[in-house]
């Protein structure tokens, strides 16, 4: 039996922002994963390889919890106050773990604080 090549192959590039689009229309009016996998043209294994990927870069959070996304601001911006008094602060992370700090904690050691306590 011989075979004919019907055209070529197209090989697609996402964004990490159609990628969440896509990964979370799954669940949305109860659609399966296999649903949104025949309406975009990928395979299953597509979509949970970009759940995987799209967790460990920070943009996707399986549980119902917030999401947190980056934000560019314009080098004009200026930046915010610094509250006059240190307010107790508490993060759940999607992991089940608890943080707890200060308000007046740096940013950037928090943002360090967090990424260890995920990878951990």
């Amino acid at each position: 039996m011989l075979g004919k090549v019907l055209g070529v192959e197209r090989r697609r590039r996402w964004s990490d922002d159609e990628k969440l689009e896509i990964v979370l229309a799954a669940g949305v009016d109860g659609a399966t994963v296999t649903q949104v996998a025949q309406r975009y043209e990928v395979t299953r294994s597509q979509i949970y390889g970009w759940r995987r990927d799209l967790k460990q870069k920070g943009l996707w959070s399986p549980g119902p919890g917030a999401h947190f996304l980056p934000v560019d601001f314009p080098e004009s911006a200026a930046p915010a106050p610094t509250p006059t008094r240190s307010v107790p602060v508490e993060l759940r992370l999607t992991n089940g773990r608890c943080l707890r700090f200060d308000s007046g904690m740096d940013g950037e050691a928090l943002t360090r604080l967090i990424r260890a306590v995920e990878a951990a």
